[in-house]
């Protein structure tokens, strides 16, 4: 055997090093600004319930309703999918899944409005209600019937209704977490955020909480509504809301489009306020830059078209819907907001095509990937990542199982969540997770 010629290289010695204490503030910077995903589910969607609506059997009640919808104007596989233009071959099953997922989970996050739904109240009315549904939420979790996500909409920092805003959450983070630890899916909104100092504001509110209650730092977030076109471009030009997730000072867990507001704030008619308006695409995609990379996640708005009445009139809503959300899904936005009961199966039809009908060759790509035997197609490391979180997606709202995901990509879900959350997987092992 000869002995391996040595490499030769150039730079001396201290280059290195001097290169990595020149970076150091840099690497520090970008771990601290832009961690990555969070690694926990995104649900497809947010319900809001007025507060003096909200109930013990508000989950239940929308899910029978949204059954009732699809009993009475689509009452099998084949009448839905000749309404949405399913694909024959995806029409039963998403059908199924569509049904399943009304009986077993028809609500994946819950907010409970205290702004524009339930306006403005006496405050004894308010603050009773802040408190009974704090105490029902807290029995739906201890048994085990909650949505995975519930919180509540706060009313705004502004300065009419911001004493009354603090007040409501005050009262409901003080009685839910009376009645037990504070649970794991617990989601807070502050909506109308204009100025980055709003969102410092609403940090602050969280972190003497947290102090007062002895809680951990950070245990509380919330999510940044943006109903404002201040928003999204501030006075000198720069993007808003790229300030106010610094702003939350780490506690900002997303961005929600408020359709309506942002609409009618740049004097968007009536008639055309809509998620495919092209003011709502470029709010939108500041919104997602913004967000790249940070761990905050964006959620789109609602429809207003409600699909109610007789059955043309409610195949003509759920049309409207389903190609809203499917829009929505191709421009990656994976949540978005449900306003009615009978929006619920679109919202899940939606969202199963969409991961079923890509699926196979997802899970083939990655697979590809996984093994280095290639194919027609030549991914790289952040394809990779993107097809398994798409799959991953999938598993988590019921569009696909772990047996045929395994089965076509020879991948477990703790694979998928290696190629796609390849940070935090490498963080956990060097913390020996």
């Amino acid at each position: 055997m000869g002995r391996r010629e040595q490499a030769a290289t150039s730079f001396g010695s201290g280059v290195t090093e001097e290169v990595g204490a020149l970076l150091a503030p840099v690497d520090a910077e970008l771990e601290r600004r832009y961690p990555g995903d969070p690694g926990t589910r995104q649900p497809v969607h947010t319900v809001y319930v007025p507060a003096d609506a909200f109930g013990p059997t508000t989950l239940r009640d929308w899910g029978d309703e949204a059954l009732d919808a699809l009993d009475t104007h689509a009452p099998d596989a084949a009448s839905f999918a000749a309404v949405l233009g399913l694909a024959d071959d995806l029409a039963q099953p998403v059908y199924d899944r569509v049904r399943a997922k009304l009986t077993r989970e028809p609500v994946e996050d819950l907010r409970i409005d205290f702004e524009d739904g339930y306006g403005p109240r006496p405050d004894a009315e308010e603050d009773e209600a802040a408190v009974r549904a704090a105490r029902t939420v807290a029995a739906a979790c201890a048994d085990g019937a909650a949505a995975p996500y519930t919180g509540i909409r706060m009313k705004c920092m502004e300065a009419a209704v911001r004493d009354r805003g603090i007040r409501t959450l005050d009262l409901f983070l003080t009685a839910l977490l009376a009645s037990g630890p504070l649970p794991g899916g617990l989601v807070l909104t502050l909506p109308k955020v204009t100025y980055a100092a709003q969102a410092t504001a609403m940090a602050r509110l969280l972190e003497a909480f947290e102090r007062t209650h002895g809680l951990d730092a950070g245990r509380l977030g919330f999510e940044i509504q943006i109903e404002t076109s201040q928003s999204i471009l501030g006075p000198d030009g720069t993007a808003t809301v790229a300030r106010m997730i610094d702003a939350a000072e780490g506690r900002a867990t997303g961005l929600h489009y408020g359709t309506f507001d942002y609409s009618a704030c740049l004097g968007v008619a009536a008639a055309h306020q809509a998620g495919d308006h092209p003011a709502a695409d470029h709010a939108k995609a500041v919104m997602q830059v913004a967000a790249a990379g940070t761990g905050v996640r964006v959620s789109d708005g609602s429809t207003n078209v409600l699909p109610v009445g007789p059955t043309p009139k409610v195949h003509d809503a759920w049309r409207l819907h389903y190609g809203l959300v499917r829009r929505a899904l191709a421009r990656a936005y994976y949540q978005g907001w449900d306003m009615h009961p009978a929006h619920i199966p679109t919202r899940y039809a939606a969202v199963f095509a969409f991961y079923r009908e890509s699926f196979e060759q997802a899970a083939a790509r990655l697979a590809a990937y996984a093994s280095r035997t290639g194919g027609d197609v030549m991914d790289e490391p952040a394809t990779a990542k993107a097809l398994a979180a798409h799959l991953l997606r999938g598993l988590e709202c019921g569009a696909l199982d772990d047996g045929e995901v395994a089965r076509l990509s020879g991948l477990t879900r703790a694979d998928l969540e290696t190629y796609a959350r390849p940070r935090r997987a490498e963080l956990g092992r060097e913390r020996g997770a």
